[in-house]
């Protein structure tokens, strides 16, 4: 039986893009999902074998809808990360091509993609209304369902070949340096050709709330054993101001002497450190063009 892998969908989305890219060597049933929620309760209730999406974009930051699930909601493992770069591209209807610039009245995709082009936006269509969607597939289903509607989508070349769109300009995201983690959660990720890239361990790291310089302390413990930290991000622990998780994201297996200790004296500081998954990372192969 095939495994099952969840994404935020429909098909179209860049969080589809890479979910391909990582099950690229299996064969693999893959199960859109409307919202991030629906992707990790599905993996949480069985539903899929792997879970798809993203946690991180160059230029807006963590996407805190999945590390709020991650942490309160689900009790799933990351097993697996992907850097996939993002080119947003403006999708309108073939009705609607000629029409002038002034006549689009609404702006349709996710919040990110939206906030990723939003320097754009502002400067060719002030007059445009935005409109959320729960994915920029979404919003290119929306826009090929009112032919009659002079609307723009954000969204890939993926989706305006789905759903027939025409892309009215390309590379439209405000900074070009533009790339999103997307990560697999749920049972182990199957061996690939690719090597990863690299190693990485996700810990939850809280706080005790009566040690003064704790926060210094945790940090101090990876400095001293030279454990690269590549991401620290706070997230509120639904208890009260000024109660905080920290999302740490050390360059190191789990199972690594130096990072087992690192986490029993930060456990000996009175603090509590769950760990959230020990995944390779692995870059798109569109990355690894460019960078060479």
């Amino acid at each position: 039986m095939k495994p099952t892998v969840g994404y935020l969908g429909p098909e179209g989305t860049f969080t589809h893009e890479a979910a391909c890219q990582m099950f690229s060597d299996q064969a693999v049933h893959m199960m859109p999902y409307p919202t991030i929620p629906d992707v990790l309760s599905a993996v949480d209730r069985g539903e899929c074998t792997h879970g798809v999406i993203p946690v991180e974009n160059a230029i807006e930051g963590a996407v805190n809808l999945t590390l709020d699930w991650l942490i309160h909601q689900v009790d799933v493992p990351i097993v697996g990360e992907l850097v996939h770069p993002i080119t947003q591209c403006l999708l309108v209807h073939p009705a609607q091509i000629d029409g002038p610039k002034e006549a689009w009245s609404r702006i349709i995709s996710h919040p990110q993609a939206v906030a990723q082009c939003q320097l754009h936006l502002r400067h060719h269509y002030p007059q445009a209304q935005v409109e959320f969607a729960n994915s920029t597939a979404e919003a290119a289903e929306k826009v090929s369902r009112h032919p009659d509607e002079a609307w723009i989508a954000i969204g890939t070349r993926q989706a305006a070949k789905r759903y027939g769109l025409h892309i009215l300009a390309a590379d439209v995201q405000d900074f070009q340096n533009n790339y999103t983690r997307f990560i697999a959660v749920g049972a182990p990720l199957p061996e690939r050709r690719i090597p990863p890239g690299q190693w990485k361990t996700s810990l939850c790291v809280t706080l005790a709330s009566d040690f003064p310089g704790a926060l210094h302390q945790v940090l101090a413990t990876f400095a001293w054993r030279k454990i690269n930290l590549t991401k620290i991000e706070s997230r509120p622990t639904k208890t009260g101001l000024g109660n905080y998780y920290f999302i740490i994201d050390a360059e190191m297996e789990r199972e690594h002497v130096l990072l087992k200790g690192a986490i029993a004296e930060i456990e000996a500081f009175g603090c509590q450190v769950r760990v959230l998954g020990s995944y390779p990372c692995y870059r798109s192969q569109s990355v690894q063009s460019l960078s060479r």
